[in-house]
C-alpha cells in the first residue's frame, strides 16, 4: 500500500482487565470494557478522522471504550506479529494488508468471521474488494481500505514544458521529462519509493504489468523473470542512471515521496490517493493548486492491450483469534466500515461500497478523485496471497535494490529470486 511519528505503542501493549457486559447487553460504569485496535497512521483516514469515527461509536454505546494505537505501515506487520504472542492478544481488532491475510489466518492469529457477513454486505460491497479479506473462501475480516497507486503529476510544470495531458505511456513520461530537464524546471523530473522495503513492491507490480508481464501466475508461481519483468527493472535501472528518476529513489518510500513532490522538487510520482489531499494542502505543500492526478501510464508496447497498470494495495481489519471482546471489536468494524460513515470520511480514502458510487453525494465530496479511481481500479493487479509472502517480499525487494545498485543485471537479480522464492514455497508444501 501508504506518515506521521509512532504513536504511543508501549502503552497500547498493556493488557487491560475487564469485565464483560451484562446479559442485556448495555454496559454499566462498573463494567466498562475497552476494545484495543491497531491501524495505520499513513494512508488511509488521517488519525483524527479515526478518532472522530471511535468518540461517535462509544456516544453510542456507553461503556465501551475504543483505545486506538498508530503506526506507519512498514511497523505495522511486525508489531501485529509480536502482540499476538500475548494471552489475550494486546489488540482485538488490527488492520491488516491484503498480504498477510493468508499468512495470519494460516498461523490461527485472526477469526473467521464469515457467519458475521450479512446479505446487505456480500451485496453492497465491490466484488473485488471481498479478496482482501478472503483466503480460501472464508471471510478472516472485512476489507476497509480500498487503495491503488495513482499518477500524480505538477500541472504547472507540465503547462510550462509546453505538453497539454500528462504522459499516458512511459516512453512518453522519458520525452516530457527530458524537455523539463533542458529547460531547467526540474532537476530530477521523477520520485519513485523504490527503498528495500515493501514499498518498492507495488511499484515493481506497477511496472511489470504495464510491460505486458505477470508477477506471479494463477498457481502462484513468481514470473516475473520473464522478458517483460526483466525490462522493467532495466528501465528502473535506466531511469536512474540518465537522472529522469531522482537517484533518492533508491531509499525513498511513499512519504519521501510525498514530501520531495510537495516540495517542488519533481514533476511526476506514483503514490496511494492519500497524497492528493496532502499535496493540495497550502499547510503540507508549496505546491497546493498545481496537483494533477490520473492513471498510470503503461509501455508503449502493451498500450493497445491495457490502458493502465497499477498495484492493489487494499486493506482489511481483522479480529484477533483470541479476543476477549469479539462481539464489541465486531461491533465497532460494522460501525467503522458502514456505508455512511464510508462516504463521510471519504477524503482520503474511496467506500468499500460499490452502492456509494451512485449516491451524488460522494462525487459532490470527491469531483476529481472518484472518477479516478474508478478509472484505475480496474487496471489494478493484486500481489500474490500466499503465507509466504513476506519472505518472498524481501527476496524481492534485495533483488531489486542489486540491480538498482549496479551489483547484480536485472536478469541475474530475477532469476536469482525466483529461484529463492521456490525454495521458500517448497518449505510450505
Amino acid at each position: 500500500m501508504k506518515g506521521k511519528a509512532l504513536h504511543v505503542v508501549l502503552a497500547a501493549m498493556l493488557i487491560i482487565a475487564v469485565l464483560p457486559l451484562s446479559s442485556a447487553g448495555i454496559a454499566t460504569a462498573q463494567d466498562e470494557i475497552t476494545i484495543n485496535v491497531l491501524t495505520m497512521d499513513q494512508a488511509g483516514m488521517t488519525p483524527e478522522e479515526f478518532d472522530e469515527i471511535a468518540a461517535r461509536f462509544e456516544e453510542a454505546n456507553p461503556g465501551v471504550n475504543i483505545e486506538v494505537t498508530y503506526v506507519l505501515y512498514d511497523g505495522l506487520h511486525d508489531l501485529i506479529v509480536t502482540s499476538v504472542s500475548s494471552d489475550p492478544p494486546a489488540f482485538d481488532l488490527i488492520l491488516v494488508d491484503d498480504i498477510w491475510f493468508s499468512e495470519f489466518a494460516d498461523a490461527g492469529w485472526i477469526m473467521d468471521v464469515s457467519d458475521r457477513i450479512t446479505d446487505e454486505m456480500r451485496e453492497g460491497i465491490f466484488d473485488a474488494a471481498w479478496g482482501v479479506s478472503q483466503v480460501g473462501g472464508v471471510d478472516y475480516g472485512l476489507p476497509w481500505l480500498l487503495d491503488q497507486k495513482y499518477f500524480f503529476y505538477n500541472t504547472r510544470m507540465l503547462e510550462e514544458a509546453g505538453f497539454d495531458a500528462p504522459p499516458s505511456t512511459w516512453e512518453e513520461l522519458e520525452e516530457q521529462a527530458r524537455v523539463m530537464m533542458d529547460m531547467g524546471l526540474v532537476e530530477y523530473p521523477m520520485i519513485w519509493s523504490w527503498a528495500q522495503i515493501e514499498a518498492v513492491v507495488p511499484d515493481f507490480v506497477t511496472l511489470v504489468y504495464g510491460n505486458g508481464g505477470e508477477f506471479f501466475d494463477e498457481n502462484n508461481e513468481p514470473v516475473f523473470n520473464s522478458e517483460a519483468g526483466v525490462g522493467a527493472l532495466q528501465w528502473m535501472v535506466d531511469m536512474i542512471n540518465e537522472g529522469i528518476v531522482n537517484p533518492s529513489s533508491i531509499t525513498s518510500a511513499e512519504e519521501d515521496v510525498r514530501n520531495v513532490f510537495s516540495q517542488g522538487n519533481a514533476a511526476f510520482a506514483t503514490n496511494w490517493l492519500y497524497m492528493y489531499d496532502l499535496a493540495n494542502d497550502p499547510e503540507e505543500s508549496q505546491v497546493a493548486g498545481e496537483v494533477g492526478i490520473t492513471i498510470i501510464p503503461v509501455f508503449e508496447a502493451v498500450k493497445d492491450e491495457r490502458e493502465s497498470a497499477t498495484c492493489n494495495g487494499s486493506m482489511g481489519f481483522a479480529i484477533t483469534a483470541g479476543s476477549e471482546h469479539p462481539d464489541e471489536a465486531w461491533d465497532f468494524l460494522e460501525y467503522l466500515t458502514s456505508e455512511p460513515i464510508q462516504i463521510e470520511f471519504s477524503a482520503h480514502q474511496l467506500p468499500i461500497w460499490e452502492t456509494a458510487f451512485e449516491t451524488e453525494e460522494l462525487i459532490a465530496l470527491n469531483p476529481v478523485t472518484v472518477p479516478v479511481f474508478a478509472e484505475q481500479f480496474q487496471w489494478a493487479e493484486v500481489r500474490p496471497k500466499v503465507p509466504y509472502y513476506n519472505e518472498a517480499s524481501r527476496l524481492i525487494q534485495i533483488a531489486i535494490q542489486e540491480a538498482l545498485t549496479g551489483r547484480a543485471t536485472p536478469q541475474e537479480a530475477l532469476d536469482n529470486a525466483v529461484e529463492q522464492i521456490r525454495e521458500v514455497a517448497a518449505e510450505y508444501e
